[in-house]
């Protein structure tokens, strides 16, 4: 089984080319890949759909496809706009049917979801999910976002999950207003990449580990995760993304998640149990690729 696969961020579009198996869920391979810079939503979809058009060629076709986009997203199969990005801030994008356009230009049954939800899905299958029934997917980079899995599958309602538009009180020492054009001081607004750029005046790749803005962003965070933990009752929190995946950051959002709840809930009084709550995606940065195929995997079943 010939897997296209597509992360869709806001930043860049990684596309991949992966083998695997319909009849065992086995991990997949990836024999292909490349990173597509997102513009418009004209020329990154071609430059995609052109990709998978020369690696599938050397490979004897493509089966079946999945993409994994930033959001927000339409995901009502019933919709008609179905697979098209909603209200997001990157300019351009709103109204963009990544789904039929792809859909269209690879011409076979393609599964769409949202990033986080992909890489969610995929932690659970092989990766620091397995074994686990409800999870929090989280990622902080460009924006912030969540996918949940809960009962045993991905969580689907109104919409999809929003974790990263969740208001948080500002912290007293924190002057910066927000950056979220929506909401200002969500955790998006306060948290994200560009969020400590704007603050701090560097990105935050250039910051070093005793930087105070490190400490900061562990603190927004696990107000978040703490508020997650009580509403969601997740047995785990995977922390991704370009910041989130910071050497450190994981594991110091899971002390002071602890502190804010303040002893309420019983399980993460255990320090055992509260220093593995928060984590790094066993995938790492392909977690939102392999996700994407384990999208894909799923129209095996219907």
């Amino acid at each position: 089984m010939i897997i296209a696969a597509i992360e869709a961020g806001g930043t860049k579009f990684v596309c991949g080319l992966l083998k695997a198996d319909c009849t065992d869920y086995s991990a997949p391979t990836i024999l292909a890949r490349t990173s597509i810079p997102t513009t418009t939503p004209a020329e990154t979809l071609a430059a995609v759909a052109a990709f998978f058009a020369a690696e599938s060629r050397e490979r004897g076709g493509v089966d079946i496809a999945g993409v994994g986009c930033f959001g927000p997203v339409d995901l009502h199969p019933a919709s008609p706009g179905w697979g098209r990005i909603t209200s997001t801030p990157k300019p351009g994008w709103s109204g963009a049917d990544v789904a039929g356009t792809l859909r269209d230009a690879l011409g076979v049954p393609l599964a769409f979801d949202t990033d986080v939800n992909a890489a969610a899905y995929g932690e659970f299958l092989w990766g620091a999910a397995r074994g686990l029934k409800n999870f929090i997917y989280l990622t902080v980079g460009t924006g912030i976002g969540g996918g949940v899995f809960s009962g045993g599958d991905l969580v689907h309602g109104l919409s999809h999950p929003e974790l990263g538009h969740v208001k948080l009180a500002r912290l007293p020492e924190d002057a910066y207003e927000g950056g979220c054009p929506y909401h200002k001081d969500c955790l998006e607004g306060l948290a994200s990449g560009p969020a400590i750029e704007k603050r701090w005046g560097r990105p935050g790749m250039e910051l070093p580990p005793g930087h105070p803005a490190w400490e900061l962003e562990a603190r927004y965070l696990a107000r978040a995760v703490a508020a997650y933990a009580l509403v969601l009752s997740p047995e785990r929190v995977l922390l991704g993304g370009g910041v989130g995946m910071r050497p450190g950051l994981a594991e110091r959002v899971s002390v002071l998640a602890g502190e804010e709840l303040a002893g309420y809930l019983p399980p993460l009084t255990d320090p055992e149990r509260l220093s593995g709550y928060v984590r790094r995606p066993a995938l790492g940065a392909d977690a939102g690729l392999i996700g994407a195929a384990a999208l894909a995997l799923r129209l095996c079943d219907e």
